[in-house]
C-alpha cells in the first residue's frame, strides 16, 4: 500500500511524519529527496543547465538563488523545473522500499499523477497559525511567509484532492489521528 502525506508549508506535515516512525512507519522525504537528486544526478544537472542556464551550478554545488530566482519568474518556469526533478524522484521513491512518501507539492507538482497512491492524507492548520509557524521557523517576514503559502495550491484544494485529513492546530491530538489513520487503513488493506 502506497500513503502520501501533504499539506501547505506551515501546516505540520514533517512534524506528523516523524510521529508517524514511533508507530514504526518511515517516510520517504520528498524534498529532502529532490535536494540530494539535485546535486547527485547527473541527468537532472545537465536538464537544469539547458533550462536555467549553466550558472545553476558551479562545479558540483547547485545554485539555490539562482534557481528560486528562476522559479520565482513564472508558473511555467515552476512547472518545467518539477518536470525535470520530480520523475527522476519519483523513480527513486519507487526503487527505496518506502511505503510511505511526504510531499508539500504533491499536486502541485503532478506527483500524485507520477504515481498511484492508494491513500492521500492531508495535514490542515489554521491559515494564522501556519504563518507564525513559518516566520518562527524560518525567521522570515510575513510578506514573504504569505508570498511562500500563496504559490502553493490552497489548502481547502489539497484537502478535497485528499482521503483523509489530520488537523494540526495545537488542539486536536495528533497521536488519536494517527491512530485512527492506521486503523482506517488496516480495515482497507484487510478488504
Amino acid at each position: 500500500m502506497r500513503v502520501a502525506v501533504t499539506g501547505g508549508i506551515g501546516a505540520g506535515k514533517s512534524h506528523v511524519c516523524q510521529l508517524l516512525t514511533q508507530y514504526g512507519i518511515s517516510v520517504y522525504d520528498c524534498d529532502a529527496a529532490a535536494k540530494r537528486l539535485m546535486r547527485s544526478s547527473v541527468r537532472i544537472r545537465r536538464s537544469l543547465c539547458r533550462l536555467v542556464g549553466p550558472e545553476v551550478y558551479i562545479g558540483d554545488s547547485l545554485q539555490k538563488p539562482v534557481l528560486a530566482a528562476f522559479l520565482l519568474k513564472s508558473e511555467a518556469n515552476k512547472q518545467a523545473v518539477n518536470d525535470i526533478v520530480h520523475p527522476v524522484v519519483a523513480r527513486d521513491f519507487l526503487r527505496s522500499g518506502y511505503e510511505w512518501l511526504e510531499s508539500a507539492i504533491l499536486f502541485d507538482s503532478r506527483f500524485d499523477q507520477r504515481i498511484r497512491f492508494d491513500i492521500i492524507v492531508c495535514v490542515t492548520a489554521p491559515h494564522e497559525l501556519r504563518i507564525s509557524r513559518v516566520m518562527r521557523r524560518d525567521g522570515i517576514s510575513r510578506e514573504k511567509t504569505l508570498e511562500w503559502i500563496n504559490r502553493q495550491l490552497p489548502q481547502d484544494e489539497m484537502l478535497r484532492r485528499s482521503d483523509y485529513e489530520i488537523v494540526n492546530d495545537g488542539q486536536h491530538d495528533l497521536n488519536s489521528q494517527i491512530e485512527e489513520l492506521l486503523n482506517s487503513i488496516n480495515k482497507y488493506t484487510k478488504n
